[in-house]
């Protein structure tokens, strides 16, 4: 019809389907990831993301053709395209947000010099103390360590802690040994999802785990500092 071979015509054609695909290559890369982050329900505004490769860690503000915004914690914008959201990892906390309980997962370093036996004089102080029933060693064919005394009772305090989500997964286990010293983790859920909440109770904890492990005879781990030396 246009006196042209369909060699030459499909030729153009190609070449200008290239010439379209380079001038609007961001958009429509970012239209199929942009289908891909909705059909998979990856992503929607005001999801708190984190993504180290891009430097973001915040709330998603906008979510376009070209580009999702989000806003950080030290409110700065990290603006990235959408096809990197599926080609590369990202941390979505919309689900834990869901699901009501935020994982709580530090450790407590004893000193391994002050791990040993409990004598039967240790274990009815405990009991006296109201830091372990009276029968939960009673029939104990083996020795107990002062480290599983404690694992215990930090166990009970998150199991009854008013804002530890008992529903959920809540463990103190001993870590292999290292340097430092004798790992002593505390792994629960709680029931604050929020930063500041979350970090109040995060330390609350924390400090009744260091405190609490003087009264069955453990030190926690520290290097020495400089004052520590001038003392001795």
């Amino acid at each position: 019809i246009i006196d042209k071979s369909a060699t030459a015509v499909l030729a153009g054609l190609g070449a200008s389907a290239a010439v379209l695909m380079l001038i609007f290559k961001d958009s429509i890369l970012g239209l199929v990831a942009g289908v891909q982050l909705s059909a998979n329900d990856m992503l929607r505004p005001g999801d708190w993301i984190t993504m180290p490769k891009y430097g973001a860690n915040g709330f998603v503000q906008e979510v376009s053709l070209t580009t999702v915004k989000v806003q950080n914690f030290d409110k700065t914008i990290t603006t990235i395209p959408p096809y990197a959201l599926v080609s590369d990892a990202f941390q979505n906390w919309r689900f834990m947000r869901e699901s009501g309980g935020r994982r709580l997962k530090m450790s407590v370093n004893i000193d391994t010099n002050t791990v040993g036996f409990c004598t039967a004089d240790d274990i009815s102080r405990f009991v006296a103390e109201g830091y372990v029933p009276a029968d939960r060693y009673a029939d104990a064919g083996f020795p107990i360590a002062n480290t599983q005394v404690y694992r215990d009772f930090m166990m009970d305090f998150l199991y009854n802690h008013p804002d530890v989500r008992s529903d959920m997964m809540i463990m103190v286990r001993m870590l292999q040994p290292t340097p430092e010293g004798l790992p002593v983790e505390l792994y629960c859920f709680c029931a604050f999802v929020d930063w500041v909440p979350f970090e109040k109770f995060q330390s609350s904890v924390l400090d009744y785990a260091v405190v609490m492990a003087r009264e069955f005879g453990l030190r926690v781990f520290q290097r020495p500092a400089g004052t520590d030396l001038k003392d001795e």
